[in-house]
């Protein structure tokens, strides 16, 4: 199986260019952050006044790591780096559990989510004669015009369908020979569900392949869909933190997760010690962004800081 590069030079870079890249980056990300008032006080309680305090990535444990809790509370505006009129577009978290946690982009910062959706999707072997129907809510969910966006990169054509109404989602798979999906795994099985249903041959469709995510899910739920739909699944990953989808994807071979390091330093901590552990061990993930001010536009600010580690749900360090 060949593997398809969207970006080879990124992701092809030997360990030493790309701990440079990731230097320069985070160093770059420290700069931005110390203009705002949270991380010049957080930042500078951790003795980091400046990125001269960055002098290699094992100095990433000098910044502390920030929660949701610190998000909520500098609702709405309190992670803007730049000025209010530069910002093209927020996301947002439900807010179901609490005050709801922003995300904002100015126009680089899409450009930059775009291409890492881009590669992601591009991993899976899809290319520009795919249809991709996103069956996924729109709206502040970072999903929709996330895959949307990604898939129009590629130069796939893309239906915007949304969630729901499954008979008109099955009309416009038939109509236009949709090839790609991206949806939740519930609803991966209604569509199936539907399908038998609704007596819709599994020969009227054309699908090959889907993206899976949005809401956890176990392997076995993955096999049951490819084995149902006939189809491939791919796990994907991201946060809305981390701007959304595009974090880590997987391949064709479904044998793990990418995760894109030009855009992210992923550690694992013991979640009592908060120490790095070795590979192979079990404990949390704590994510840094750095693609919010990439190496080719040094001088392009970044919208919204992630720079600080935030702490994310467990996860094995087999993702390195």
């Amino acid at each position: 199986m060949t593997y398809q590069y969207w970006n080879q030079k990124m992701e092809t870079l030997p360990r030493p260019e790309l701990e440079a890249f990731q230097l320069a980056q985070l160093k770059t990300a420290v700069s931005q952050a110390l203009r705002t008032p949270f991380y010049k006080e957080r930042l500078g309680k951790a003795g980091i006044v400046n990125a001269d305090a960055i002098k290699s990535l094992a100095d990433i444990r000098k910044i502390p790591f920030t929660t949701k809790h610190d998000l909520r509370d500098g609702f709405p505006y309190g992670f803007l780096s730049i000025p209010r009129d530069e910002v093209v577009r927020l996301h947002a978290s439900s807010g179901t559990t609490g005050t709801p946690t922003t995300i904002y982009f100015n126009r680089e910062d899409l450009s930059r989510w775009t291409s890492f959706v881009a590669r992601s999707i591009y991993a899976t072997g899809c290319n520009k004669a795919d249809v991709f129907q996103n069956m996924i809510t729109y709206g502040l969910f970072t999903g929709g015009l996330g895959f949307h966006a990604g898939g129009e990169e590629v130069g796939m054509l893309v239906i915007p369908s949304g969630s729901g109404n499954t008979t008109r989602q099955f009309k416009l798979m038939q109509d236009f020979g949709t090839t790609v999906v991206h949806a939740t795994p519930s609803f991966l099985l209604h569509v199936e569900s539907k399908m038998r249903e609704e007596g819709i041959s599994r020969d009227s469709i054309k699908l090959r392949k889907a993206f899976a995510g949005a809401e956890p899910y176990s392997e076995d739920t993955r096999r049951r869909i490819e084995e149902l739909l006939k189809i491939d699944v791919y796990n994907s990953y991201g946060l809305s933190e981390m701007n959304g989808p595009g974090v880590a994807f997987e391949c064709q071979a479904k044998n793990g997760l990418h995760l894109w390091e030009d855009g992210y330093i992923a550690e694992i901590v013991d979640p009592d010690t908060l120490e790095p552990l070795p590979d192979g061990e079990t404990g949390e993930l704590v994510l840094t962004c750095l693609c919010r001010e990439s190496s080719m536009k040094m001088s392009s600010p970044t919208s919204v800081l992630t720079v600080s580690r935030s702490r994310t749900p467990s996860f094995s360090t087999t993702i390195r």
